[in-house]
C-alpha cells in the first residue's frame, strides 16, 4: 500500500514539475486563479442573488450554489487540517512561485472548490451553460499548479469534493 502512495505522490510531483510555468505563462493565469478566491466567490454569490430577483429561473442554481459553496468548504477545512499536506514551493525545489504564499496546507485545493461549487449547480440546471463555465473552472484549477501553490491532486481533490457536494444538494434540493 505504501509503493501505491508513493507511487502516485511520485507521479503528481513529475506532473506538477510539468504544468508549473513560465512567467509569461504565470501572468495569464495569476488573474485567472482569482475567480476561486474568497472575494470574489462571495461576490459572485450575492450578484447571482441580485439578478436572481428580475430572473426567477436561476434562484434554484443560485441557493444550491450558495449551499454548494457552504458545505464543502466547511468540509475542505477540516481536511486541510487532517491530512496536513505542504504546499508545492514549501516541499519542492526550483518550484517556481507566482504570488503571495499561502499559510494553511493545500490539500484540497479552497479556489478549485470554490470554483467549482458555484459553476456545477449552473451546469446542472442549465447544461448550454456547460461550454462556458466548464472550461473557467478547469483553467482556474489549472491556475493554481502553474502558481505553484498546489499539486495536481489537490485541485483535482477540490473538484471532486466540489462535485460529490453538489450532487447531494441537487438530490436534497
Amino acid at each position: 500500500m505504501d509503493r501505491m502512495f508513493t507511487g502516485l505522490h511520485k507521479m503528481d510531483q513529475q506532473l506538477f514539475y510539468k504544468i508549473n510555468g513560465s512567467k509569461l505563462y504565470r501572468s495569464f493565469f495569476g488573474a485567472i486563479t482569482h475567480l476561486g478566491g474568497s472575494k470574489i466567490s462571495i461576490l459572485s454569490i450575492l450578484s447571482l442573488a441580485f439578478i436572481s430577483l428580475f430572473y426567477p429561473s436561476i434562484r434554484p442554481a443560485v441557493l444550491q450554489a450558495f449551499l454548494v459553496l457552504s458545505v464543502s468548504h466547511i468540509i475542505m477545512h477540516f481536511i486541510k487540517r487532517s491530512v496536513k499536506r505542504i504546499r508545492p514551493y514549501l516541499s519542492l525545489p526550483d518550484v517556481m512561485l507566482h504570488g503571495h504564499p499561502f499559510e494553511d496546507h493545500s490539500f484540497p485545493s479552497g479556489h478549485t472548490t470554490a470554483i467549482f461549487s458555484i459553476t456545477i449547480p449552473f451546469m446542472l440546471q442549465f447544461p448550454a451553460v456547460i461550454v462556458i463555465l466548464f472550461p473557467i473552472s478547469v483553467l482556474v484549477a489549472y491556475s493554481r499548479v502553474v502558481l505553484g501553490v498546489h499539486y495536481p491532486s489537490d485541485v483535482m481533490a477540490g473538484a471532486f469534493l466540489a462535485l460529490c457536494t453538489a450532487m447531494l444538494v441537487s438530490f436534497l434540493y
